[in-house]
């Protein structure tokens, strides 16, 4: 498994738990950093977490995009 496939396992992970628990989701939309370090249980450079970040908010509009789809 390379890199670019563990790290969309990563956010295929986070994505989930975010879904699952309102409240996390919510405190994503406030501190994505902080949150997404408390999810992954690691602590990493700012600057490091921050495409993560960008990948999981991909994937939550995405996957919101494709709910609204699928109610239509």
């Amino acid at each position: 498994m390379d890199i670019k496939e563990k790290l969309q396992d990563l956010v295929e992970s986070v994505t989930k738990k975010l879904k699952e628990d309102p409240s996390l989701l919510s405190s994503f939309k406030k501190e994505p950093i902080k949150v997404i370090e408390k999810v992954i249980g690691i602590d990493l450079p700012d600057e490091q977490i921050e495409k993560l970040i960008t990948m999981v908010k991909a994937k939550l509009a995405a996957d919101d995009l494709a709910d609204k789809a699928d109610d239509v």
